[in-house]
């Protein structure tokens, strides 16, 4: 079965650094874009970053573009979340995201990620 471990997250002060993993089990990693999500509280699950299946191409929205980066690593099934210059409004919860027709999402536990001085 598909699953999703994202590990990394931890607390770090105003323009700090934190590099997020997932490492993915259960379906051919090679095959499938990969995502990033994050939920700070009482707000939507909101798309961070993007990477198609052999990493070729990255997306983010204006919210951490510049500041973020995703990237995989095909041979290890993992993707990664580098993110730099962090700031109070990126503290969230950050999820990995499989989208794999016909099933649907998958998602993994999570990693709380907290940006405070």
């Amino acid at each position: 079965q598909v699953q999703l471990v994202e590990s990394g997250g931890g607390l770090v002060q105003p323009g700090g650094s934190l590099r997020l993993s997932c490492a993915a089990s259960g379906f051919t990693f090679s095959s499938y874009v990969m995502r990033w999500y994050r939920q700070a509280p009482g707000q939507e699950r909101e798309l961070v970053a993007t990477i198609t299946n052999a990493g070729g191409a990255t997306l983010y929205p204006d919210s951490v573009k510049g500041r973020f980066t995703i990237s995989r690593d095909n041979a290890q099934n993992t993707v990664y979340l580098q993110m730099n210059s962090l700031k109070p409004e990126d503290t969230a919860v950050y999820y990995c995201n499989l989208h794999r027709l016909p099933f649907g999402d998958y998602w993994g536990q999570g990693t709380q990620v907290t940006v405070s001085s």
